[in-house]
């Protein structure tokens, strides 16, 4: 078992910069792939990022790239989003996720086994 916590949400004036963190603990030696996802009232969960926990290889969800960025703490075993020029439209509860699949990084929410509870980013305009 992995239990995941996620921290630094809260109002960002859009343009601005928020740093989300999520740390885990438990079986951490047995995660393959820390994601991040949001999900918007009435929308589906959508993938934002993902990184690998030993390559350090990222993977961006198209409506993120170039603002976003993932990063890792493996000490620490903690997982980074640097949300940077934000939008009103990032608005969301933001999901951290793990998987322990050796396959390649993936942006389904089916391919993560483990979630934190959510943190709320509002951006306003």
């Amino acid at each position: 078992q992995v239990q995941l916590v996620e921290s630094g949400g809260g109002l960002v004036q859009a343009g601005g910069s928020l740093r989300l963190s999520c740390a885990a603990s438990g079986r951490t030696d047995s995660i393959n792939t820390m994601g991040w996802f949001r999900q918007a009232p009435g929308k589906d969960r959508e993938f934002v990022a993902a990184i690998g926990w030993n390559t350090a290889y990222t993977l961006y969800g198209d409506s993120v790239k170039g603002r976003f960025t993932i990063s890792q703490d493996n000490a620490k075993d903690t997982v980074f989003l640097q949300m940077n020029s934000p939008k009103p439209e990032d608005t969301a509860v933001y999901y951290c996720a793990v998987s322990r699949s050796r396959v390649r990084l993936s942006d389904r929410p089916t391919s993560y086994e483990f979630w934190g509870q959510g943190t709320q980013v509002t951006v306003s305009s």
